[in-house]
């Protein structure tokens, strides 16, 4: 009589050989480790990725072992991260745990073509799509110079509140810096209130909390505050201060996507934001800059 193992247990150790199958072909170096000269272990040990992931060695030897553990979403998302999967290693690692991916990349449907047409043609105003979240979805090629070289991050990264909080390029482009992470981290508040549940949400939460302790700071605060223009200073590394106007288009009901613009407030800002445009069509001549970059609704 032949016995079928229940459907759990062929997908837990399938979720087991994968993982070290994965941590397996990762060098140390890789992931900024030294290799060492004892070292055996063909690519990470199971304590390193534990480490890089911020969770428990036992927990993650238990993964690794095909224990019937429960695996939340936040988890596995840390555990993606630590080993570098790529879009299709994700989405199979989380259908392998039987778990809605919390930064799934499908497709905003408010950045429509036309959006992005419109994106360009904004020039030399800086211009992006971003939802509730602060996930930049789609800009144009001002805005990609405007805080930082866009083009350089990762996709999981395009969000603005992960990179006021914990990019220097960005950072050092921020006039204000404590008040700028005060009202944004009162905005990001004001909004989660209407996504507490959802697991986007929770990931880019404890993620902000893990990495950066003036985020810590600010969110114990507990202030909230609703979305407005305001005029701000922002030092560019290319061309100088600029002194804008942030100001939101809303595409769809107030808590979701909306066009943000960065409108000079005067000439020299103009002139300016004219050369950035200008500087980054020079070096990317082909480059289609409004396309979406990190397409999460």
């Amino acid at each position: 009589m032949t016995t079928v193992a229940p459907g759990s247990d062929v997908r837990r150790h399938e979720l087991a050989e994968f993982l070290r199958s994965r941590r397996e072909r990762i060098a140390p170096e890789q992931v900024g480790l030294v290799r060492g000269p004892r070292r055996r272990t063909p690519g990470l040990r199971r304590e390193e990725v534990a480490h890089l992931s911020s969770v428990g060695v036992t927990w993650y030897t238990w993964l690794e072992q095909a224990r019937e553990i429960t695996v939340s979403a936040q988890v596995l998302d840390a555990v993606a991260r630590a080993l570098l999967l790529d879009a299709s290693e994700r989405a199979h690692l989380f259908a392998l745990a039987g778990s809605a991916d919390p930064t799934p990349h499908t497709l905003c449907p408010s950045v429509t073509p036309a959006l992005r047409a419109m994106l360009d043609q904004l020039g030399p105003v800086p211009a992006c799509v971003q939802n509730s979240r602060y996930d930049i979805l789609a800009h144009n090629a001002t805005y990609g110079r405007l805080f930082g070289d866009l083009a350089g991050k990762r996709p999981e990264d395009l969000n603005c509140m992960w990179l006021a909080f914990t990019d220097p390029e960005w950072r050092a482009a921020v006039v204000d810096l404590p008040a700028t992470h005060r009202t944004m981290a009162a905005k990001f508040r004001a909004a989660m209130a209407e996504h507490l549940a959802e697991p986007a949400w929770k990931t880019l939460l404890a993620r902000l909390e893990g990495a950066s302790a003036e985020f810590r700071e600010v969110w114990a605060r507990h202030e909230v505050v609703g979305q407005g223009a305001k005029a701000k200073y922002i030092r560019n590394a290319h061309v100088g201060l600029l002194y804008l106007e942030h100001t939101n288009l809303w595409l769809g009901p107030a808590s979701g996507p909306r066009l943000v613009a960065y409108v000079p407030l005067d000439e020299q800002t103009r002139e300016r934001l004219e050369r950035l445009e200008r500087l980054e069509h020079l070096e990317k001549p082909a480059a289609t800059t409004s396309a979406p970059l990190t397409p999460r609704s």
